[in-house]
């Protein structure tokens, strides 16, 4: 097969505006937009010393205040959000309200509840606007050869698969605040890829335990969910954010794979983050009878956040529908929250309840 591991860049003249200065911003965002010539005009955030000291890095000509200030620029036509999403609808709304904004792109999770997320899409419909939602891991190369795979039949009907994460994230100090930590920041990840990959499931089953490392209050540390698709596909998506005590000394087997069954071969592989290399996949069918392993030399974090931009780049200048919607998202939104039902009512939950 002729694989497209990175999406090609076919639209790149839109002005951006960056609200965050975070690692999530400085390392990935705008590391991406650089390598992809995609033109950042202004940046915010909360503090403006980091954002001048992101925007000095990067040649960003313009530091706003606030980021209401940057979204009132009108120089900016996109604006590219990366920020708690407690305070992130209130900057969707206030972009909404400007005619110079044409695309908005925002951090999963959406919002933090589903009706919120729900009002955001209605929103942005009724404004005219497109609201586009940050699931990077969708253009991590792996997923996007695997996709590739089960469109072309290659490993024929889909029976069983599994993301399997024994790595620890870095909490980041807002979501001390919040009621919801793993399902809602990591999971995240993995569910939205296995709607990417095999469509909306049926059900899931979630069960939680604490983390033992992660010292703030939380009900959701350790998580596993079990999904099933009316065609009776099932997986299994693991994020085991303990993954073993490290002590001085331990060694570091810090891991994410997966591994897609089909009635007509199987693929298996790894997913860079966190160890810092590409991700890999190799795939056997019956008829090949060998396993084969396409290569490529560009990673998730930060390369992803290309395709990421570049959809919308590419939305707002032709019209065409993004690639990442927000009324796909608001179906992982939505998935989530039937995660988060599970594991109050000790049961499986229909997406349908949902």
């Amino acid at each position: 097969m002729d694989f497209h591991p990175d999406p090609a860049i076919r639209t790149k003249h839109i002005p951006i505006g960056c609200i965050g200065a975070g690692m999530i911003m400085a390392e990935c965002h705008l590391a991406a937009y650089k390598e992809a010539g995609f033109p950042v005009v202004a940046i915010a955030s909360r503090t403006k010393s980091k954002a001048e000291g992101v925007a000095a890095r990067y040649g960003i000509g313009r530091v706003h205040d606030t980021p209401e200030a940057l979204i009132e620029d009108a120089n900016v036509q996109i604006l590219d959000i990366a920020y708690p999403p407690d305070l992130q609808p209130a900057l969707i709304r206030a972009a909404l309200r400007q005619p110079h904004i044409k695309g908005i792109l925002a951090q999963k999770p959406l919002a933090l509840t589903l009706e919120e997320a729900r009002a955001l899409r209605d929103e942005a419909a009724a404004a005219g606007k497109i609201l586009s939602v940050n699931q990077n891991m969708r253009y991590d190369q792996s997923m996007r050869v695997l996709k590739q795979l089960l469109d072309a039949g290659v490993l024929g009907t889909p029976v069983f698969a599994q993301i399997d994460m024994h790595a620890i994230p870095h909490w980041q100090d807002f979501l001390k605040g919040y009621d919801r930590l793993t399902l809602s920041n990591m999971s995240v990840h993995h569910l939205d890829v296995l709607r990417f990959l095999f469509g909306d499931p049926s059900e899931i089953t979630t069960q939680t335990r604490t983390d033992p490392r992660t010292q703030f209050p939380h009900q959701d540390g350790i998580t596993v969910s079990t999904l099933r698709w009316d065609s009776g596909l099932m997986a299994v998506s693991l994020e085991d954010v303990w993954s073993g005590p490290r002590e001085k000394g331990y060694p570091d087997d810090q891991h994410i794979t997966f591994r897609v069954e089909g009635t007509e071969g199987v693929a298996k592989g790894s997913i860079g983050w966190p160890t810092g290399k590409p991700s890999t996949l190799s795939y056997a069918t019956k008829a090949t009878g060998e396993w084969i392993t396409p290569s490529w030399d560009t990673h998730w974090f930060p390369h992803a956040f290309k395709g990421v931009m570049e959809q919308l780049q590419h939305a707002v200048a032709t019209g065409e529908a993004p690639a990442l919607t927000v009324a796909d998202n608001v179906k992982t939104v939505a998935l989530i929250e039937a995660g988060y039902r599970a594991i109050a009512e000790h049961r499986t939950v229909q997406l349908s309840e949902i």
